[in-house]
């Protein structure tokens, strides 16, 4: 269901019901993009559920799911018609197109092809977990993430949320994890990846192998910096936990032995791998908040302030 878990501390307030956070993404749902319109994202029913709320409560925890929709206009088809509008202008004009003619042209093309190019969608989902002061975003990258919060903002005056950080570096517990000495709770995967201090160009990865070699060890005795890390959590999720405290690759153990006979079980399918999972992440929250000295509740003050 999910594959990064990129957490956020929330410092603003948060709808108290299902109804109510339904209410507020209403604001913003998704509408198809328009004929001349590049991108069109909002928020839709979780699983595509036509006429269901915006989000789904849970076990004490919101699911969410933004979708945004994009026009795709190939570079080379914006080319191709352009250069014959070019070369229709130097017939008709006897020479080349100045710079604002030119920039005239282009517009014209893109108006012209936008409202026949094919559109795709993409979809990121996110959770809240409401009790915690925590948000979780399915993002790999940085922009994605914001990507869903700027959307999220749009729904509620003053939504606040920052990166999640703790008082401790994780980078602490993912050395003590790869030298062999694994909390409890904590098993070492078989992935890592390192990079020189000196130099952060400089990197080596290591995938499906024992981590517990001590070849592959010695590097970091030697100064090599963990970037990446995979680990085992209570031998129900697997994942790779970055020097930035972002989880990805996750895989939550023994969530297809669960069997839903045909579609019409498709929603239920989806809330209990969504209940085994806010589960399991809230209690590895905890547990690196815990072994991290706790989460560093110091918000970056508003920009201007």
């Amino acid at each position: 269901m999910f594959r990064n878990l990129r957490c956020y501390r929330i410092y603003s307030p948060w709808p108290d019901s299902e109804e109510a956070l339904s209410e507020a993404l209403a604001e913003r749902a998704f509408r198809p993009c328009s004929a001349f319109s590049e991108r069109s994202a909002g928020w839709e029913s979780p699983g595509e559920s036509e006429g269901a709320r915006l989000c789904r409560r849970l076990a004490g925890a919101d699911l969410l799911e933004l979708r945004t929709q994009s026009r795709v206009l190939p570079p080379a088809a914006i080319r191709e018609s352009l250069a014959e509008r070019v070369e229709d202008y130097r017939q008709r004009m006897g020479q080349e197109p100045p710079r604002r003619e030119l920039r005239r042209l282009k517009e014209e093309t893109r108006d012209e092809l936008l409202p026949k190019a094919l559109v795709q969608s993409n979809r990121t989902r996110g959770f809240v977990l409401p009790a915690e002061s925590l948000l979780v975003v399915d993002a790999a990258a940085p922009a994605r993430a914001e990507w869903f919060m700027e959307h999220l903002r749009a729904c509620f005056d003053g939504f606040r949320a920052e990166p999640l950080s703790y008082n401790t570096a994780p980078a602490t517990l993912m050395q003590k994890l790869f030298l062999g000495q694994p909390p409890a709770g904590f098993s070492l995967g078989r992935e890592c990846r390192m990079a020189d201090p000196s130099d952060g160009r400089s990197t080596g990865t290591w995938r499906h192998i024992d981590l517990n070699d001590e070849t592959i060890r010695r590097h970091v005795r030697d100064g090599m910096r963990l970037v990446q890390l995979g680990f085992g959590f209570e031998e129900v999720l697997e994942g790779v936990l970055g020097e930035d405290g972002v989880i990805g690759k996750l895989k939550l153990l023994g969530a297809d032995a669960a069997e839903f006979g045909d579609e019409e079980d498709a929603v239920a399918r989806q809330d209990t791998e969504f209940v085994l999972l806010t589960g399991t992440v809230r209690r590895l929250l905890a547990r690196l908040a815990e072994l991290l000295d706790g989460y560093d509740d110091s918000p970056t003050p508003p920009a201007g302030v």
